[in-house]
């Protein structure tokens, strides 16, 4: 009655934004990074992040260029500018140096950032493209 080819394409049918993407420790990557889905960082990685999903930086990752994404946890290295569509979620082991724009902002204790960050009146959408455009509310109004 059912045969197995439709297992394969159920599976293959599965949205992309579910796909992960691993960097894992003792990995450098120099270059840039897009990607449909979420991305988890524990090496390191000189270049741009862009992910149409989330981005986790292990307690082992560095980063060092720019990082756009809809979520992200931090508990590693940046050294970057981060723009985040809706959650930033600094972890206690997170040392960020650079710039933050996103809609929310969580910082535990312990965690270090250094720089500067735009939060709340502004709203990230995210072009065809993967770039974050700012928009401020007032411009938006009129």
């Amino acid at each position: 009655m059912f045969k197995k080819g439709n297992d394969k394409m159920a599976k293959a049918n599965e949205s992309d934004s579910a796909v992960g993407n691993t960097i894992t420790a003792g990995t450098t990557i120099t270059g840039d990074i897009n990607t449909n889905g979420n991305i988890r960082v524990d090496g390191t990685i000189q270049g741009s992040v862009n992910a149409k999903g989330k981005v986790v930086v292990g307690q082992t990752g560095k980063i060092e260029g720019e990082v756009v994404c809809q979520n992200a946890d931090i508990s590693g290295t940046l050294k970057a500018k981060v723009t985040v569509a809706e959650l930033l979620s600094l972890k206690s082991t997170a040392n960020l140096l650079g710039e933050i724009v996103t809609n929310k902002l969580a910082i535990e204790p312990g965690a270090n950032f250094s720089g500067n960050c735009s939060m709340g009146a502004v709203v990230k959408e995210m072009s065809h493209g993967g770039q974050a455009e700012e928009i401020s509310k007032q411009s938006r109004t009129a």
